[in-house]
């Protein structure tokens, strides 16, 4: 029982730094065009994986291999696709997120592990509310659903962030500046393996964290992607 009440302590306690913490990020962006805010991106993003790591009790070796797994396929993905075209498009990265390696932010692959964190955590729960663990394992095609439906988030996540990323120069187009349709199909195949190998991982996947910083997120890029 008292574990219970720290582990709900933990997730509202991270749950309101990080609404604070968007709502500075809208405010100054949207009514103050506060380069301060935009520029400090990066320490925002490494906070948000701090209170991921913060909230979630069940970090063992499983949580640890899905963290280096995810942030290094992150940054080869992200090398490969900046430096060839090959896996998104014609794209750069600006100066926002921070010190590069070959053209890509070494804290891209922090944002991969969140991404791909908060929707499997995510998705993992809503299933379990109409399903018991016992009857997805039952049946192959219900978990590979799983990782579809987990894959399809992802994208419709990066499709959220891409028009608000590219104003913030986080990233940029080059030729047209139009965002691919082929980067959306490489996101969901990266996104598809990546969450296979989360929903493989043998830990207790219920952070309802990890949801509400999904669903912190997606309204901060909507509101910009409307208003911005």
């Amino acid at each position: 029982m008292f574990d219970q009440v720290i582990k709900t302590d933990r997730v509202k306690i991270a749950t309101i730094i990080a609404i604070i913490f968007h709502m500075i990020g809208l405010t100054g962006i949207l009514f103050f065009q506060n380069n301060l805010i935009i520029q400090s991106t990066p320490l925002n993003l490494m906070l948000m994986v701090a209170l991921i790591w913060y909230t979630e009790e069940q970090k063992g070796k499983s949580f640890y291999l899905f963290f280096i797994i995810s942030f290094l396929a992150g940054i080869l993905v992200e090398t490969i696709g900046v430096n060839t075209g090959l896996l998104f498009g014609d794209y750069g990265y600006g100066d926002v997120l921070g010190p590069k390696v070959l053209e890509v932010p070494v804290l891209i692959g922090l944002n991969w592990f969140m991404v791909m964190y908060c929707v499997g955590t995510g998705t993992r729960m809503l299933y379990e509310k109409i399903r018991t663990e016992k009857e997805i394992a039952e049946k192959s095609w219900k978990k590979w659903a799983l990782v579809f439906d987990s894959a399809l988030i992802a994208v419709f996540f990066d499709w959220l962030m891409e028009p608000v990323a590219i104003k913030l120069d986080f990233w940029k187009w080059n030729g047209t500046g139009e965002i691919p349709m082929f980067n959306y199909g490489s996101w969901f195949i990266i996104s598809f393996i990546l969450l296979f190998i989360f929903d493989r991982m043998k830990w207790k996947k219920n952070n309802l964290f990890a949801i509400n910083l999904l669903l912190i997120q997606s309204m901060f890029f909507l509101i910009l992607r409307t208003f911005l």
